[in-house]
């Protein structure tokens, strides 16, 4: 959805219905995950994609009848082995899909909504998916304001609440409610999609290997930062355009960055003038990976001088060192996707085994 948002304000600010299609639940092996979203507008333009290409062609002419009608629908897809020729998902998965007219007149608040995504001001978007309340109906919900109204005021209220802790985790759920609001009832479904601001990933060590990091990082989402001391590599022009570039002592700096349980860290400095006062600050502050390059006894010598800076047991489990998955990498990129799979498998709760050496759910249920 963040991707094809500026696409679709532009459509929104110029007065043209467009049909939306959003992902709101899935199970097993589904190709795309709650919050992903297709739109149809002018001269049958589309852009998105829910399920990677599986019931696109469906979706399509779905997004055309709620413009035409203006009523909402809601469709659900799985696989379908009867007939080869039926629209269903070939992974054997299921998706939900709410599928919904955007208008100037129905959806006033959307501009501020795209406006805030492209800012980067956090936001979390509440739609009626299902039950005794007007389906498509929405509420943008920022952390100090509220846009648009779900039909009752018990439920704009309750739903304001959740909505403003899933923007907190940065976290896209259906949450279930009476009409007014009633949290021991289930008869209304409310889709919240937040839009929190991209993660962050934090490069320390202006070497070849961090250009590679940040660059894959920039292509995973996260908006990259690359702090090092010596202003000779600390250079704009060695990476992408997208990524920040610092010149500072990198404890110093990081000592005065907000980080949280999204952000990345990696340690690339290889000097441990640079490394243990650097760690020793990061092992001790909110990150999701928290990794250091280095070779094995290098790995060692790091965390002795560490355990006698202080830090515990606990803190130095963190750590993780040498950085990356063992691919057999080499050069900076093969190593940067080490690094990379190494994130990505932390995040979600992969296992980084070949998946033809393992069993079940290809997609496990998403880890917090």
């Amino acid at each position: 959805m963040r991707e094809i948002l500026p696409t679709l304000a532009g459509w929104h600010a110029a007065g043209i219905p467009f049909g939306l299609a959003t992902v709101v639940a899935v199970s097993r092996s589904a190709p795309r995950g709650p919050g992903a979203a297709m739109a149809v507008g002018p001269d049958d333009e589309v852009v998105g994609s829910v399920s990677g290409g599986c019931v696109e062609g469906a979706v399509f002419e779905l997004a055309q009848e709620v413009v035409a009608t203006g009523e909402p629908s809601l469709q659900t897809f799985g696989y379908s082995d009867e007939d080869a020729f039926a629209v269903g998902l070939t992974c054997g998965g299921e998706i939900t899909l709410l599928v919904r007219p955007v208008t100037a007149d129905s959806d006033p608040e959307f501009g501020a909504v795209a406006a805030s995504v492209a800012e980067g001001e956090p936001v979390t978007v509440a739609t009626v998916v299902d039950g005794p309340a007007p389906r498509g109906a929405t509420l943008a919900v920022w952390p100090d304001r509220a846009a648009g109204s779900l039909g009752t005021t018990g439920l704009d209220v309750a739903v304001t609440a959740d909505a403003r802790g899933e923007l907190a985790l940065g976290a896209s759920v259906l949450r279930h409610y009476g009409p007014h609001g009633e949290r021991r009832e289930d008869t209304v479904t409310v889709f919240l999609q937040s839009f929190a601001p991209p993660p962050r990933m934090l490069v320390f060590g202006a070497i070849d290997y961090a250009a590679a990091v940040a660059r894959i990082g920039d292509f995973l989402g996260y908006r990259v930062t690359v702090c090092d001391a010596r202003p000779v590599f600390a250079t704009p022009k060695r990476f992408p355009a997208a990524v920040e570039v610092v010149v500072d002592w990198p404890h110093r700096y990081l000592s005065g960055t907000d980080t949280d349980d999204r952000t990345v860290i990696c340690v690339l400095t290889h000097d441990p003038k640079f490394d243990v006062p650097l760690l020793e600050e990061a092992l001790r502050r909110p990150a999701a990976y928290i990794g250091a390059m280095g070779s094995r006894r290098t790995h060692g010598e790091r965390r002795a001088r560490l355990a006698e800076a202080g830090l515990t047991e606990a803190e130095l489990s963190r750590l993780r060192s040498p950085l990356g998955l063992d691919l057999g990498a080499r050069t900076p990129e093969e190593v940067a996707v080490s690094v990379a799979a190494e994130i990505v498998a932390l995040r979600w709760g992969g296992s980084g085994a070949p998946l033809a050496t393992t069993t079940g759910a290809i997609h496990a249920p998403a880890v917090h």
